[in-house]
Order: C-alpha cells, then structure tokens, then sequence
C-alpha cells in the first residue's frame, strides 16, 4: 500500500496551495480519505476528511479555507487550501481508513510566511 503525497511547499500568507494524495494497493473506493496535520511540537490532528459517499468535515480552523475532494478515476485525494495563515505551517499527511484498518502517506511540509 502506497500513499504519495505532493504539493507542499513556501507560500505567503493569503497565498494558496494544493497538495495531491495518489493512493495505491488499495481499493481507492472503498476507504474514507483524511488529512492530518503536525506543527513543530504539536500533535497530529485531523485537518479534513471525506467519505466513500463524497461528504466532507473540515476543523473549524480551516472550514471555508481549505477544501478536501476525491477522483476515483485517479486514485488522488486533493486539499485544495486557500487564504493560508502562517498557523497553517505543518507537515502534511493523508490517510486512508476502512474497518479498523488505515494508511498513511510519507508527509508533505506546508511553510507559510508572513
């Protein structure tokens, strides 16, 4: 099982980014798609996530900012992130969950500047 996440990188604040997620190994369809998040210092936490079925939750910190979405067609989860603030600076995962069972991804470092 591989999941390969990309896109991250320097961006000033109020800037934009997308990062990409390609998923192999698994059944794409069947598994909810998150991503987390790790400050320097802080805990992972969970950023967006969204369902088999398409439905999406966001932290608070992020909703109407960042946008999670699927193409099964790709096997690729995208967080489309707007409007960044430098607390959003963080190594980026995704995730793939089903059953009792999850994956993670190698991680992609988001910085914002000021």
């Amino acid at each position: 099982v591989q999941l390969q996440a990309s896109g991250g990188g320097l961006v000033q604040a109020g800037g934009s980014l997308r990062l990409s997620c390609v998923v192999s190994g698994i059944v794409f369809g069947n598994h909810a798609m998150n991503w987390y998040r790790q400050a320097p210092g802080k805990q992972r936490e969970l950023v967006a996530s969204i369902t088999t079925g398409g439905s999406t939750k966001y932290r608070d910190s992020v909703k109407g900012r960042f946008t999670i979405s699927r193409d099964k067609a790709r096997n690729t989860v995208y967080l489309q992130m707007n409007s960044l603030k430098t607390e959003d600076t963080a190594v980026y995962y995704c995730n793939a969950k089903r059953e009792g069972f999850e994956y993670w991804g190698q991680g992609t470092l988001v910085t914002v500047s000021s």
